[in-house]
């Protein structure tokens, strides 16, 4: 199986949690109320077109039609479920770590954005605070500690209190990314 752009890979150990989410419940309806929320908050937050191709694939839709009029991030996000309802073994690992050298710049620039009042940068940012809460560990914290960025905060040690090293040189390099812009 070729391997996905490191773009790409970064998207999806950010995104882990919905890929999966959204596989399993296509997999199990049960689960669909659980998902639903996810998608009502990842709506308010602005990912509409994201959450249109995902209600589409939940209805049944395989077809590459569900890519349509979608953003890069989003198309990322889409192509993984697709490829997860087909192969399981394509799923992305939830425990992959994001390189901070390539989340970093991206993170901050959402990060300065915000603080600029840029609206899609706010929704950005709350809608990936959503998913990292619910991953746990780090990125719960991270949520926190870009909330709080946004807000001026530029402590390390108050933003990566908890984290492990790798959360902690993460927090550093936003930092770092943040006062380059």
């Amino acid at each position: 199986m070729p391997t996905l752009p490191e773009k790409d890979q970064q998207i999806l150990a950010a995104h882990a949690g919905l890929v999966h989410a959204v596989v399993k419940t296509c997999h199990n309806r049960d689960l669909l109320p659980q998902l639903e929320q996810v998608l009502k908050l990842s709506e308010e937050n602005g990912w509409n077109r994201l959450v249109a191709s995902i209600r589409r694939i939940l209805g049944g839709q395989r077809d590459i039609s569900v890519l349509q009029d979608l953003d890069e991030e989003d198309r990322v996000i889409t192509e993984a479920i697709l490829r997860g309802l087909q192969n399981p073994e394509t799923l992305p690992d939830l425990n992959a770590a994001v390189d901070p050298d390539h989340a970093a710049p991206g993170l901050a620039s959402m990060v300065a954005a915000a603080r600029r009042g840029d609206v899609e940068a706010l929704r950005a940012l709350a809608d990936m605070a959503t998913q990292m809460r619910d991953a746990g560990g780090d990125m719960a914290r991270l949520a926190s500690a870009l909330s709080q960025m946004e807000q001026g905060e530029d402590d390390v040690e108050k933003l990566s209190r908890g984290m492990s090293p790798a959360g902690v040189k993460l927090v550093e390099t936003i930092l770092g990314e943040l006062k380059k812009i």
